[in-house]
């Protein structure tokens, strides 16, 4: 994240958004994370119960993110999709809508998400996903706190 970086040409930032979703489709770990800078901003408000909600601040912290989450839910039961991608210098905003169903409970859930994409020097440096994590906490076996 140092301020001497290039512009991100906006086929550039659009292509880096492209890879992320593809390899997020894929469900490919490791390739999302590389797509990472070494240091990042990553927050994913929410319910502490839930783990994988939180900050991050490094790359190999990625791929940890989706190996603890996706595991949850029913393999081959969610729905993800992006509706609108809107790019502007190094930022990216893409918005549409997630559905899983929790393997533990068999209860399922929809969620409009948003996330914040900053994007320089073809790595991502920053990710902010926002939720209805409300929704995800009930469809969870969480214990009361």
């Amino acid at each position: 994240m140092t301020a001497t970086a290039r512009p991100t040409d906006v086929s550039d930032l659009r292509e880096t958004v492209n890879s992320f979703l593809r390899l997020l489709a894929a469900g490919d770990a490791d390739g999302v994370a590389a797509l990472f800078s070494e240091q990042i901003d990553w927050y994913v408000p929410g319910d502490s119960r839930l783990p994988w909600t939180g900050p991050r601040t490094r790359r190999e912290e990625v791929s940890a993110y989706f190996r603890t989450m996706w595991p949850v839910f029913v393999e081959g039961a969610s729905e993800s999709r992006i509706d609108e991608i809107l790019v502007d210098g190094h930022e990216a905003a893409l918005f549409g809508r997630f559905t899983h169903t929790v393997k533990s409970t068999g209860r399922s859930f929809t969620t409009p998400v948003a996330f914040r994409l900053t994007v320089r020097d073809g790595r991502i440096e920053r990710l902010h996903l926002f939720e209805d994590t409300l929704a995800v906490a009930r469809a969870m076996p969480l214990a009361a706190g």
